[in-house]
């Protein structure tokens, strides 16, 4: 038996490579089952499910209805912080969401994605944190390694592929500063996100 750039493979690497694939197999089917979950529109049913499959979720947040996940137990997620509808939270690496972020629909967060430099596409992997109040604008893609500081916006639509500072406004793609916030103390809640979303 070969490798797929053809390389003969000893019966070790045959076992390892089989117990690798049954794995992703499983994974697979289990993001399968989330995207499931992510139809029922009762917010506590969902919460419920994705805690268990290892999400952790902090006491008043709440993803909405069509999430899309990637290997769910590497994602956090602080307090009162709402996720809008069709996000895709990527969780190969370590994806930190803080208190009180509020993250607008078809978000996608990615912390992995492979080297167009490499002739074998190898996969790179760095984790993503989103800190307290941040807000994030629909449609918005966050690439790996990125850390988004206190209190940042994130304008609709923008690709962000580095890091953003305290209070910062930015948008566009690549993302660029726009902006400050003015107001420093930021200490609002969220409320209660949409009862069926």
């Amino acid at each position: 038996m070969r490798d797929k750039s053809g390389k003969k493979l000893s019966s070790k690497e045959i076992t390892s490579k089989s117990i690798l694939r049954v794995g992703n197999i499983a994974l697979e089917f289990h993001i399968m089952l989330l995207r499931w979950v992510g139809h029922i529109p009762f917010h506590r049913i969902r919460r419920f499910f994705y805690r268990l499959s290892g999400i952790k979720i902090g006491k008043g947040s709440t993803i909405h209805m069509f999430a899309n996940f990637f290997d769910p137990e590497h994602i956090s997620i602080g307090i009162d912080s709402i996720i809008g509808e069709n996000v895709m939270l990527d969780g190969r690496e370590k994806l930190t969401i803080g208190d009180h972020v509020d993250i607008a629909s078809e978000v996608m967060i990615y912390n992995s994605e492979h080297d167009v430099y490499s002739s074998n596409f190898t996969p790179l992997t760095a984790p993503v944190v989103i800190e307290d109040y941040v807000f994030i604008g629909p449609r918005v893609i966050i690439l790996p390694g990125v850390i988004i500081g206190k209190g940042a916006v994130i304008g609709a639509g923008a690709v962000v592929t580095k890091n953003v500072e305290t209070l910062t406004i930015v948008g566009g793609v690549p993302a660029k500063e726009i902006g400050k916030r003015s107001v420093e103390d930021l200490h609002y809640t969220l409320g209660r996100a949409r009862w069926f979303r």
